[in-house]
């Protein structure tokens, strides 16, 4: 389970270490992918992605909108690989996307790592959760802390 917050830079070639306590779970090879709204991207372990795309083939493929959400998921997606160093090239397309240019940080998000730009995180805690709120969603599924 990935658990944690560390700061990063992104080297001038487009490479960001990936820190040491997540690299295990990782894998040498995984798969980067544009996260939902949030302006972030999604590090996902390769067998987590093909759990995340078997559960995908049985979506009904007759609605646009599940249509629409796989193309723009799957295209938006790449593999990567770690280095001898623990660096790992984001492709040039995805860190636009998440607007990461020098500084970035990595969390752990369960079942994934999510890499964002430093500005991006930073200013995601001006909008504090309501814990109440969330409590109640969590509880919706059984869920309580």
């Amino acid at each position: 389970m990935f658990m944690g917050e560390y700061d990063h830079t992104i080297d001038p070639k487009g490479r960001i270490i990936i820190p040491a306590k997540f690299r295990e779970e990782l894998g040498e090879r995984f798969i980067v992918a544009k996260g939902m709204n949030d302006g972030c991207l999604f590090l996902y372990p390769e067998k987590e992605w093909n759990e995340l795309a078997e559960g995908f083939k049985k979506a009904p493929l007759i609605q646009p909108l599940m249509r629409r959400f796989i193309r723009e998921f799957f295209s938006g997606a790449d593999t990567a690989e770690t280095d001898k160093q623990g660096r790992a090239l984001i492709p040039q397309n995805l860190r636009e996307h998440a607007g990461i240019e020098k500084e970035a940080v990595v969390i752990g998000a369960m079942t994934r790592l999510e890499v964002w730009s430093k500005e991006r995180w930073d200013k995601r805690e001006e909008e504090p959760l309501d814990m109440d709120e969330v409590a109640e969603a969590l509880a919706q599924y059984g869920i309580s802390i």
